[in-house]
Formats: C-alpha cells, sequence, structure tokens
C-alpha cells in the first residue's frame, strides 16, 4: 500500500466522532429533559406517575431489561394490588391534589395551607397560629372563614366523594396551663380538630365521612423546636383524604 492510500485510509477513520457518542449525547439530553420537566413548579409531580418510573427501574438487571412505562401498569407491573392503589382511585385522589392546589393558591401563597400527598393519602394543613386563637380551641374566624368554605366545597369534589377523611390536630411541645380548659396539649389537639370539623359541617361538608383525631406533639414537622418558627410550624390541624388502605 503506497504512502498516499495509507494517509487517505487514515483521515477516513478520524472522520466523525465514535458511535457510541451519539447515543450517550442522545442519553444526556433525554435525562436533562426529564429532571426539567419533574421539578418545573407549574407542573405539579405526578406521583402515581413517579411511583410508575420506579417500579420499572426495578426490573433493571444483568438478564432483564426495564418495564415498559406505559399506561398498562397493572399488567406490566404483576398486578399487584397490595403495592399499588387501583389506578382508577388513584388517579382521581391525583386529580383532586392537583384541583386544590389549584383552588388552595392564595392560602398556600400567605402559608396558611400546605398541601402533600403521603402513605396516608392528600393531607392539607392548615396553620395552627392562624386557624385559632393563641393557646385556644377557639377558631378565628375573621381570618379562616373563607378557607374553611373554600375547604368544605372542596372536600365535597367528585374525585374524592368517596374517601373518609380524618382530622388530625397537632400541637407544639410547650406544655399547656394544668389550670385552664385544656389540662394537656392531647385535650387541646383534640379539641381543635373536633372545632375544625364543626365548622366544616356548618359549610356543607357531610359528617359522616370524618373521622377526628389528637396527636398532641408526638407528630413534629420540626424537631427539635429550637426556634419559635420550629413550634409554630408543629401548630397544625391535618385534613388526610384516606387512602383505601388508611380507612
Amino acid at each position: 500500500m503506497s504512502d498516499e492510500e495509507r494517509t487517505k485510509k487514515k483521515n477516513k477513520k478520524n472522520i466523525g466522532g465514535d458511535d457510541w457518542l451519539v447515543t450517550y449525547a442522545d442519553m444526556v439530553t433525554l435525562l436533562l429533559t426529564f429532571f426539567v420537566i419533574l421539578m418545573n413548579p407549574d407542573n405539579p409531580i405526578d406521583s402515581q406517575r413517579i411511583e410508575l418510573i420506579m417500579q420499572a427501574f426495578q426490573g433493571l438487571g444483568p438478564l432483564r431489561g426495564g418495564n415498559t412505562l406505559s399506561e398498562g401498569i397493572l399488567a406490566e407491573l404483576g398486578n399487584d394490588v397490595a403495592a399499588m392503589p387501583s389506578t382508577t382511585r388513584g388517579n382521581r385522589l391525583n386529580e383532586a391534589r392537583k384541583k386544590a392546589i389549584s383552588e388552595f393558591q392564595p392560602e398556600i401563597q400567605n402559608r396558611f395551607v400546605k398541601i402533600k400527598e403521603d402513605e396516608r393519602g392528600l393531607v392539607i394543613s392548615l396553620a395552627g397560629d392562624i386557624l385559632f386563637k393563641r393557646a385556644s380551641a377557639e377558631i378565628d374566624l375573621e381570618r379562616s372563614r373563607n378557607a374553611l368554605q373554600k375547604l368544605a366545597r372542596f372536600l365535597e369534589s367528585p374525585e374524592i366523594a368517596d374517601r373518609k377523611i380524618r382530622l388530625e390536630g397537632h400541637t407544639d411541645s410547650s406544655p399547656t396551663d394544668p389550670d385552664g380548659p385544656w389540662p394537656t396539649n392531647w385535650e387541646l389537639s383534640s379539641a381543635r380538630s373536633a372545632a375544625v370539623l364543626h365548622y366544616l359541617v356548618d359549610y356543607g361538608a357531610n359528617e359522616s365521612r370524618f373521622q377526628v383525631a389528637g396527636f398532641a406533639d408526638t407528630v413534629k414537622l420540626k424537631d427539635p423546636e429550637t426556634r419559635e418558627e420550629d413550634r409554630a410550624e408543629n401548630r397544625r390541624v391535618d385534613i388526610v383524604i384516606l387512602k383505601e388502605a388508611h380507612e
């Protein structure tokens, strides 16, 4: 082979990059797009979809590929009803979460309402410092009437009309006045849950769907309570639209 032919062959090899770089670049682009969509604040995370994605990745192994992310999730995930709620009920609860975030935007912005979804179901938290007068179970209607009326209407939405609802009262770790109306935080947290129930029923919610519980300071969002802001965050009433397994 002449020197000229060797030069041409060498130059031909150097044209373009290795084929794997193209596939790698595509993968990086797709991952970037996925995380941009995932973290978009205007697009609340679909918990059902995230759970499906995590289940799909569990199929990866030396001899197996991942599961499909198509809509046929029950067949693809082995129809494990214990691990996932029914598709219809799960989607309805997810739709209710999106609706709640949309309807309670003013209350979310002024930090009166927080909305999340956990293993219990859809949780709407009402800040105790806005809802109640200090060290009291008397609701401050001047500040909270509109939110309670809106909440009562929301709880009758078609998406969650068949769900049980648990009202969970919480306090901070500061002791109550033993000579006052609430000997301990257990009585205070329970009384606050009951007070919220009475107003929700007055504003149109179906009383037969509710459960009432008081947790005192046993379920803290901030622990330890090193600042007054921590104690304020722990004082709350959670309205929990229960998943089927927790009803």
